[in-house]
């Protein structure tokens, strides 16, 4: 008796070939930022005012953004150079933020954790299964970007506490990154050590500028004053403060002997 032969079944059926997508298409820094930078839906209620806020300043940030990514792609063939980059890290630092910065810099324990990311982040991409120094130039290579994130970080903050006018929060924010800014590595090499300084030189900058329209009281002035001398053992940025705040405070025990 004969076989019956049965055909066989395709146990999957192949799908039809899809199009191939065109060659060479990428999406710009723009297309990326603008992606992220969609508002949300404002939700009703209490907070809708802050939230038509918020988005009213992220259209500021964007529109700056749009600004430095347009020259970029100008140049997507070139290397970044120091400048590019500390752009183009700026405008991740803005766009991170979810919030209004002036909402978020008068909460300092925000500003705390900024810095703290940030430094984790230095020592994260430092090579640390190498046989030779991890202090040397290629190691500060790997972590320069994150170097410059911190510094943006501390300049970028500090400003925005200064137009804000809330100088008692800018010494706070002041001593609290010269801190994060000391426990920064020291590399082998002294010329890498310049954006350590950078940074204690923006902060000392912004004190002093506090310091020119707020004059803290007695008791507050000798606290910062002591402070202020534990600065100076890792920088010596910050004298011009601590001369500013002993003119302070030698100004205002006169007035009060005056007064008796």
């Amino acid at each position: 008796m004969a076989a019956v032969c049965q055909p066989r079944r395709a146990l999957v059926e192949i799908p039809a070939p899809q199009p191939k997508i065109a060659a060479r298409m990428r999406r710009s820094y723009l297309e990326i930022l603008s992606a992220r930078l969609a508002p949300s839906p404002l939700p009703r209620g209490r907070n809708a005012t802050a939230n038509v806020k918020r988005g009213h300043s992220l259209d500021v940030w964007s529109g700056r953004i749009e600004e430095q990514c347009e020259k970029m792609d100008e140049h997507h063939h070139d290397p970044l150079s120091k400048q590019q980059l500390v752009q183009l890290i700026r405008s991740f630092i803005l766009v991170e933020q979810s919030q209004e910065p002036r909402i978020l810099a008068s909460d300092l324990k925000y500003l705390q954790e900024d810095l703290q990311l940030k430094k984790a982040n230095v020592y994260r991409s430092i090579p640390y299964s190498r046989l030779g120094s991890n202090r040397d130039a290629h190691c500060y290579r790997k972590a320069y970007p994150h170097l410059v994130a911190f510094k943006v970080s501390c300049q970028e903050w500090g400003q925005v506490l200064l137009r804000n006018k809330e100088w008692d929060a800018v010494l706070e924010h002041t001593l609290m990154a010269w801190r994060y800014t000391s426990e920064l590595p020291q590399w082998d090499t002294a010329n890498h050590n310049a954006l350590r300084e950078q940074c204690y030189g923006i902060l000392a900058a912004h004190s002093l500028a506090a310091f020119q329209h707020h004059h803290p009281g007695p008791n507050r002035g000798r606290e910062l004053l002591r402070r202020l001398n534990m600065a100076q053992l890792h920088s010596q940025s910050i004298v011009p403060c601590i001369q500013e705040l002993q003119r302070i405070l030698r100004c205002a025990d006169d007035s009060s002997m005056d007064t008796k």
